[in-house]
């Protein structure tokens, strides 16, 4: 399964009262994820980015059967679950930390955080949404208990339709999850300034 293979970047985690996850793409890798530090207010966070074996975190499109995609997904899904835990057995608090996925890695992000669910800092899913070939409730524990949440997608997108964000904004507000909802139509399957705007408000207002 998945090797622990992480990049860090910002504060030591000793040193550091907040911390960001973030999680690459299909195809992709920690260390692009690190691009993003230079636009959004992460001057005092220890930065993690974990980078997933073979560059895919599960076999199959978000969409497909959950079975299809085991035993990588809950591999991947552990992976997450291990960081946050190490990170709050370190001193710093749920609350306080931030959870950045892009494409695949925010599907996985959402499904981590949505089974792990607590009073996160912030979740920012660019281009994600819950995962299944259709979305299992039973699969999630927990409240959010007002964790700002910001999705997005542009309308059509390859591989994240709208629809399937709108279900999990629904899902994830009935946990408790403050969610925002960006759509952008036309929008090629990418980060575009607008959305890394939004990240950056998301995470001045919770912190």
């Amino acid at each position: 399964m998945h090797q622990r293979n992480i990049i860090f970047s910002g504060l030591k985690i000793e040193e550091a009262k907040k911390a960001v996850i973030f999680v690459h793409g299909r195809g992709g890798d920690a260390r692009s994820m690190l691009d993003l530090e230079q636009y959004l207010p992460l001057h005092d966070f220890a930065i993690l980015a974990p980078q997933a074996t073979d560059h895919t975190w599960y076999p199959y499109g978000f969409m497909a059967p959950v079975t299809s995609n085991e035993p990588w997904l809950s591999s991947a899904i552990g992976t997450l679950h291990e960081q946050i835990d190490e990170l709050v057995a370190a001193g710093i608090p749920a609350r306080n930390i931030y959870l950045v996925g892009f494409s695949q890695g925010a599907c996985l992000t959402l499904e981590s955080a949505a089974r792990k669910a607590q009073r996160y800092g912030g979740i920012i899913a660019f281009t994600g949404g819950l995962i299944g070939e259709a979305i299992d409730f039973s699969r999630y524990s927990g409240n959010f208990s007002g964790t700002p949440i910001l999705i997005t997608t542009g309308d059509p997108d390859a591989h994240v339709p709208a629809t399937r964000v709108h279900e999990s904004e629904t899902i994830l507000a009935g946990m408790g999850a403050n969610v925002h909802v960006a759509i952008y139509p036309g929008r090629p399957h990418t980060i575009v300034a607008d959305e890394i705007e939004r990240a950056g408000q998301l995470m001045l207002r919770s912190q």
